[in-house]
């Protein structure tokens, strides 16, 4: 470990720089996390955004509790006719395997990461706002090269970034999708982000964004009006906390979906360990399995049925007989006192069509197949999410954040990370860069090289439901972890598979 005495774990080179700039300048882990949010509007656009939601995990020094801040997106209050309403099918393109989202104004839910951001800083923040977007605003203003793999994730979603004259003007000004290398600015976003330090979260609701928000949805097809942004509320949540040998383990509660399949996984793989099964590849793929049986049968009701014990019986029936055969980013931030940050954002892919002239697209949610398939969800509810911001605490006083972003992979990539650093007493950038398997709920098993030959063997054996990856990929989800211990110092790493990286202060 390192003797720094903080930590930041990100997405990219510049969301962890805004964090790591926060914490020199005497923030705390929350304040930094605050500025690393904003800096991945900019710098991750295809991940962030302020039209869409979010979750953090949160410990403060000092406390054996931890807290759950909520502002994933709503459900709209009142559904328009079907014929009314822009919903509409893109593919995103990820070499080996595609995926289909929905788009149009008729995919996005009620955005909260505005709300969120104010709610975190009221609660747990330090510095004045106006410098936490300080390093977010410098960069979309002054414009940035960009990255090989941010050049890549446009081209994944290019059917959505090119679906409008806005989103043309900022991802493919002069009609072509700005390539590695190329100066991305986005001068909207950068007045958005001041004018919300300046005016608070009411922009986003009663004030000049929320309008706009509410008169695109109207002429364009959507059903979000400003009831919907008026009566959106940001949730405290206790969260849904899991013993794993000595450890503790704070997962996303519901309505979120992930955390309780992490813990059913966990479940099950302590009851192999139990039986005497090593906890190895096999084991892995066995966990995914049969936590896509209990998703299954169980449902929203997963995560009680967990808590309540009720689900033991059955993982131990499931050991005894074995079966034989999408856009988020995440921010890790631990300061020097052991004040822990673990934060999932997410915009979906994005709807498609820019906001006025502020820089950001609304969310696609609503169009998230693992979330709302065929354009199936309640009205007025908080939408369940995979999103499953964690943190580890041990009995020595070890502190883990970890999250990552993925869609349906969120579970499993998470899952795998922390066994690799609980079960197997890994170093964080080890654990984080070992080869992943995921099981689809039918069977198809998709892994990246690098597993040992007789697991491979035995997946590759699957036929048609094995997907070998040829490397390591996005797809598979990008787990930034930081690690922090009062005396042993601090390590972090970003998942190179999504340009991950780490710093100490």
């Amino acid at each position: 470990m390192s003797k720094g005495h903080s930590v930041v774990a990100a997405g990219h080179a510049l969301t962890a720089a805004a964090a790591a700039e926060i914490l020199a300048d005497g923030g705390n882990a929350f304040d930094a996390a605050i500025a690393g949010v904003c800096m991945a509007f900019v710098a991750e656009a295809v991940f962030a955004s302020p039209g869409g939601g979010g979750f953090l995990m949160a410990r403060q020094a000092g406390r054996s509790t931890v807290k759950l801040f909520d502002f994933f997106v709503d459900t709209p209050l009142k559904r328009r006719q079907a014929d009314e309403v822009s919903f509409f099918p893109i593919e995103a393109n990820f070499g080996p395997a595609t995926q289909e989202f929905h788009i149009g104004l008729g995919s996005s839910a009620t955005p909260g990461i505005a709300q969120g951001l104010f709610a975190m800083h009221e609660a747990l923040g330090t510095l004045p706002m106006k410098r936490l977007v300080e390093p977010a605003v410098t960069a979309a203003r002054q414009g940035f090269p960009l990255t090989a793999f941010q050049a890549y994730l446009f081209t994944v979603i290019a059917p959505i970034l090119q679906e409008s004259e806005g989103t043309r003007a900022i991802f493919a000004p002069g009609g072509k999708l700005l390539e590695a290398g190329d100066t991305f600015r986005n001068e909207g976003l950068a007045e958005t982000l001041s004018w919300l330090a300046e005016d608070g979260a009411r922009l986003f609701t009663e004030g000049d964004i929320g309008r706009a928000i509410v008169a695109q949805s109207r002429d364009r097809g959507g059903h979000l009006t400003m009831q919907d942004l008026t009566r959106y509320r940001v949730e405290l949540r206790d969260p849904l906390l899991w013993r794993h040998g000595r450890a503790s383990v704070a997962l996303n509660p519901p309505p979120s979906a992930g955390g309780a399949l992490i813990a059913f996984g966990l479940a099950y793989l302590e009851a192999l360990a139990a039986s005497g099964e090593a906890i190895d590849t096999h084991a892995l793929h066995a966990a995914m399995t049969a936590t896509n049986e209990a998703r299954t049968r169980h449902g929203e009701g997963l995560a009680e049925r967990l808590a309540g014990g009720v689900l033991a019986d059955e993982i131990r029936k499931a050991v005894r007989h074995p079966k034989a055969y999408r856009g988020t980013t995440h921010i890790n931030v631990i300061d020097k006192d052991g004040n822990a940050a673990a934060v999932s954002l997410s915009n979906g892919e994005g709807n498609g069509f820019i906001v006025g002239e502020h820089g950001f697209m609304l969310n696609n949610m609503l169009g998230e197949e693992d979330l709302c398939a065929h354009d199936d969800w309640r009205e007025g509810v908080r939408l369940s999410s995979m999103m499953a911001p964690t943190i580890i605490l041990e009995p020595d006083g070890t502190v883990t954040a970890l999250g990552t972003g993925g869609s349906n992979r969120i579970r499993t990539a998470i899952l795998q990370v922390a066994v690799n650093l609980l079960a197997h007493g890994m170093r964080v950038e080890d654990a984080v860069t070992a080869p992943r398997i995921h099981v689809e709920r039918d069977g198809t098993t998709s892994f990246e090289p690098g597993l040992p030959e007789d697991m491979e063997t035995a997946l590759r054996a699957l036929g048609e439901r094995a997907r070998p990856w040829p490397a390591q990929n996005l797809f598979f989800g990008g787990v930034h972890t930081a690690r922090w211990h009062e005396k042993r110092g601090v390590e972090g790493a970003g998942d190179p598979r999504r340009q991950g990286t780490s710093r100490t202060v």
